[in-house]
């Protein structure tokens, strides 16, 4: 999903990071600290556990908006009511001073950012009123499923409308980044709402951990949309197994990067019956992030002119990376582009982080482009997939979504599909919903934590009525 770019979201992660275990001559700060660190127009709580010791303190991180909890932390100082924080490895700096009200005022310094942040004591709750709570009115087992060619084990929740009796089966496969099962974003689970909503109403549903993330093994670093599509192919043969799965009626439902894996299996599998692509990509890697760049940095507020200068700068080292061949010869290539760009178009001192030079501005631009994910997410063309889907196909899009626009990707996938001979295809756009599939107002990527609502009510039904006709 490009629920959030991937570059965006290790930013994130990284932040994460920022409070380490603390050694302490003065106040006692253990127990709980709670925060709100803003990135990108997005909101972030974070959770601050402090335990003395006796040399000082340990702490550990949460995260709740990304379902991270527990998160180990490394040594820092606290003396004179100042708690200053250091990651070399990160380039990520901390200094924060606890006040006569009890509150932690400081600022996070991260490569290019510089972000304030301010702990206290008061629990920050989000208000979701579409989570399920337990006891569910339905059987809910954990379980894990093995990927034999990778060899690895995932983890999962496999959800039925009771214990005994045969149902057909769905399995939910997330966006871009590590996802848990719950595809968790900002206090959000959209997943578990979708499970809970298609379980209650007679639909099996199977959701699992991301490899490398929660409780699923493996390396998420170092996977692309390729392996992810395996890793839903091994969920798919696992129901096969199931005595209490309709084997005839197994399908898939992908949102983000989900609906371009979506395709791969339902091609390489005889066992997927059918599929929905929630704002699944229609158009190649390299124009849908070139496309995604603009429209969310207009919706964060960015110049026009600083948009085209990114635009054209992200373009020729897109072209790079979709014809190269060779790793070694690519980031070579790209260090010449960071240069050569950095001569051409010299930006003011003032415009960049202290002590940093144009080239190596660009170069922590061009940072993620080396992964293996992103090479072969620039180069891949979902709609030469698409062609070959013959199974029905559910497609939809929100009408506000910045990350996978709609016009673009819905036009591309209804060609694709109309290509291949496939009329068995609905395809819509729905009305203001944004990216994960909220109603909001102008589908910018900072409204996703604001917004109450988890998943639209309109799509669950939707969604619904189209998998009851395809189980009949």
């Amino acid at each position: 999903m490009f629920k959030i770019h991937p570059k965006m979201k290790n930013t994130l992660i990284t932040l994460l990071l920022l409070l380490t275990s603390i050694s302490s001559h003065a106040q006692d700060i253990s127990g709980s600290w709670y925060g709100i660190i803003k990135i990108q127009g997005m909101e972030l709580r974070l959770v601050l556990n402090i335990h003395k010791t006796a040399d000082g303190y340990t702490t550990t991180m949460d995260s709740p908006d990304q379902g991270a909890k527990g998160i180990p932390v490394n040594t820092t100082s606290f003396k004179d009511s100042v708690l200053k924080i250091s990651i070399t490895n990160m380039k990520f700096e901390y200094e924060g001073k606890l006040n006569k009200d009890n509150h932690i005022i400081g600022n996070v310094t991260q490569g290019l950012q510089s972000i304030p942040i301010i702990l206290t004591r008061e629990k920050i709750e989000r208000l979701r009123p579409q989570e399920p709570q337990q006891p569910y009115p339905y059987y809910s087992e954990d379980l894990t499923f093995e990927n034999k060619n990778a060899g690895i084990v995932l983890a999962g929740t496999l959800t039925l409308p009771k214990k005994e009796g045969k149902f057909p089966a769905v399995v939910l496969i997330s966006g871009s980044g590590p996802n848990n099962r719950d595809e968790e974003i900002l206090g959000h689970k959209p997943f578990l709402v979708i499970s809970d909503y298609l379980t209650k109403n007679g639909i099996a549903v199977l959701r699992f951990d991301d490899r490398g993330t929660a409780k699923s093994k493996g390396n998420h670093g170092k996977a692309t949309s390729l392996d992810f599509a395996s890793d839903v192919e091994s969920a798919v043969n696992y129901l096969l197994t199931r005595e209490e799965i309709i084997k005839s009626k197994i399908g898939l439902i992908g949102h983000s990067e989900g609906g371009l894996i979506a395709p791969m299996v339902a091609v390489n599998s005889k066992d997927v019956s059918f599929i929905v692509l929630l704002a699944g990509p229609g158009i190649p890697g390299d124009q849908l992030l070139l496309l995604q760049q603009v429209l969310t940095g207009r919706a964060m507020g960015m110049s026009e002119t600083d948009l085209q200068k990114n635009k054209k700068f992200f373009e020729g080292a897109f072209q790079l990376i979709t014809k190269s061949i060779d790793k070694d010869t690519l980031r070579k290539e790209l260090k010449i582009y960071a240069k050569k760009v950095a001569m051409e178009t010299p930006t003011k001192e003032t415009d960049r982080p202290k002590g940093m030079t144009d080239e190596q501005v660009n170069n922590m631009k061009m940072s993620t482009s080396l992964t293996p994910w992103m090479q072969y997410f620039l180069k891949h063309d979902p709609a030469l997939v698409l062609e070959k889907v013959k199974c029905p196909v559910l497609a939809i899009n929100g009408s506000k979504d910045l990350q996978v626009p709609p016009k673009e990707n819905l036009k591309a996938i209804k060609n694709a599909l109309s290509k291949g001979g496939n009329k068995q295809a609905i395809i819509q756009e729905i009305p203001n919903l944004n990216h994960l599939f909220q109603e909001s107002k102008t589908g910018s990527i900072s409204e996703y934590g604001s917004i109450e609502q988890t998943f639209s009510p309109s799509v669950l039904t939707l969604m619904l009525h189209w998998l009851k006709i395809q189980t009949k």
